[in-house]
């Protein structure tokens, strides 16, 4: 045989992959389309919206593998869009903010963003934290039927479902990491550096409350449906332990 070069398994594997489907909603229509054609050049398939109502709409069709959601936004701005997202479906969400607030980050992650990206961003930078969200959805190196338990807490990691005494917990994709984490560790802390890099699959930054604010939602999850037998400790100045009754 000639003129015909085998490609390497992994190149065949990656072609065979289908591309994740990408919804972005931002009001910029001269910016979305740039940076819809960058997302593109990536391998990603990309659909915008212009409008939080509109946003809404397609992020509830159920298509999408992740959500890029500006907070500025006309009709409907983005932290109810994402309130509203958040009613229905776990999708990964990635916000953007604008540079420096503090506010509209925190209210975001509180509502259950799975992280953010302050502009003005590089669109290197945005794949990057797409690609980590997508990453840690898909797998978490547990095999089919792997089933982790604390007291009358099962998670299982393949399936990605949370229940207590068999009744469904609803997490995001980043809090269920953030558990599957911490179970992980047993009686160890989790510092906020491992907890950051394994749930959100990137360093940790300086300021950064994104670890706290998903921890805070998950405890708030986890002790409702438990009434109080599992938790999270703070161990102050480390980092985070799950804790449960017998």
């Amino acid at each position: 045989m000639t003129g015909h070069k085998r490609q390497p398994m992994q190149a065949l594997m990656e072609d065979a992959t289908p591309a994740r489907r990408i919804l972005l909603v931002d009001d910029d229509i001269d910016l979305s389309a740039m940076l819809r054609e960058y997302l593109e050049s990536e391998g990603f398939r990309v659909e915008t919206a212009h409008n939080g109502v509109d946003g809404v709409a397609q992020a509830l069709s159920g298509k999408f593998d992740a959500i890029v959601l500006d907070i500025m936004l006309p009709r409907l701005n983005g932290i109810e869009a994402l309130r509203q997202i958040r009613q229905t479906t776990d999708v990964p969400v990635l916000m953007l903010t604008a540079k420096g607030d503090q506010v509209d980050r925190v209210v975001g992650l509180e509502l259950g963003a799975d992280d953010y990206v302050a502009k003005p961003y590089y669109p290197r930078e945005l794949v990057a934290r797409l690609r980590a969200i997508l990453r840690r959805q898909v797998s978490l190196g547990a095999p089919r039927g792997s089933i982790m338990q604390s007291g009358k807490l099962t998670v299982r990691v393949a399936e990605r479902r949370v229940s207590w005494l068999d009744i469904p917990i609803e997490l995001t994709v980043t809090e269920f990491n953030m558990l599957v984490s911490l179970l992980r560790a047993g009686d160890e802390v989790q510092s906020k550096d491992d907890l950051s890099l394994g749930a959100l699959g990137r360093p940790r930054q300086s300021y950064d409350r994104s670890v706290d604010v998903h921890i805070s939602n998950l405890r708030q999850k986890l002790e409702a449906a438990s009434s109080g037998d599992v938790g999270i400790e703070t161990v102050r100045g480390v980092g985070y332990r799950l804790r449960s009754a017998p």
